[in-house]
Parts: C-alpha cells; structure tokens; sequence
C-alpha cells in the first residue's frame, strides 16, 4: 500500500527519537511492549517499485528505511486494529537507484517518490510462523 510522504516521515521520527535510541517498544498506554517480529511484502508490491527503477541490476533496486508506527498513521493503515501495531517497528519500501556510490530516489512525473508500507506484520498476524514451515 503506498502511503505518504508524510505518513513515511511521521513513522521515521518516531522510530530515530525511539528505537534508534535503543528505547523499548511502547503501547498507547505506554507500556513496553515485544517487538516486531517478522514483515511480509507481496511480489506485487516489490515489482512495482523495481519497475520504477534503472533497468540495470546493479543500478535499480529498493531502499528500506526502518520506521515505528506512531498513532496516527497506525490508525490511517489498521484502522480496525491499530492498538496493535503502535509502536512496532515496520519497514517503509522506496525504490532508487545506486550508481558511483550515489543514490538517488525515484522521482514519479508530479515530482513525489513513491512510498511502500504496509506489509503484512507480525504481530498481529502471526500465523503460519515462518519457522513452522
């Protein structure tokens, strides 16, 4: 699901002032609280953005910023279950391209870069675990 450019930067302030500080996960009630487990991203999602990049393989690729649901973007993306998800961690997708060690993002044609989240996080759906298998 692509989300804005605001949303990504609401998400990733939460994390640098939380997580990348080494501080516990934290519920709405500000309890601490276990952290994500595992996320899942659709083939669908990920050719999306490798289509948007360089054609050359060691040019067009994905880049991944770590992030923390804050919540009002976790009430925007689980509206039905967001208490959940505050305060996990989660990946936000974007694709750019790599070349002469400078990267660069994608820009789409009304100037925005296209942002991925919402994944499929555990928890809350955890099953099957991807260690079961």
């Amino acid at each position: 699901m692509k989300i804005s450019k605001e949303d990504f930067q609401e998400m990733r302030a939460k994390y640098t002032a939380e997580v990348r500080q080494g501080k516990p996960a934290q519920t709405l009630t500000g309890e601490n609280t276990n952290q994500t487990s595992w996320l899942f991203f659709n083939r669908e999602t990920l050719e999306g953005l490798l289509a948007q990049v360089d054609k050359d393989p060691k040019v067009g690729g994905i880049q991944i910023f770590m992030a923390e649901y804050d919540e009002k973007t976790a009430k925007k993306l689980y509206p039905n279950s967001y208490e959940l998800v505050v305060g996990s961690l989660t990946l936000v997708l974007c694709p750019a391209n790599l070349k002469e060690s400078k990267l660069t993002r994608v820009e789409l044609e009304d100037g925005g870069t296209t942002y991925e989240n919402h994944g499929e996080i555990c928890p809350p759906h955890c099953q099957p675990d991807p260690t079961d298998v």
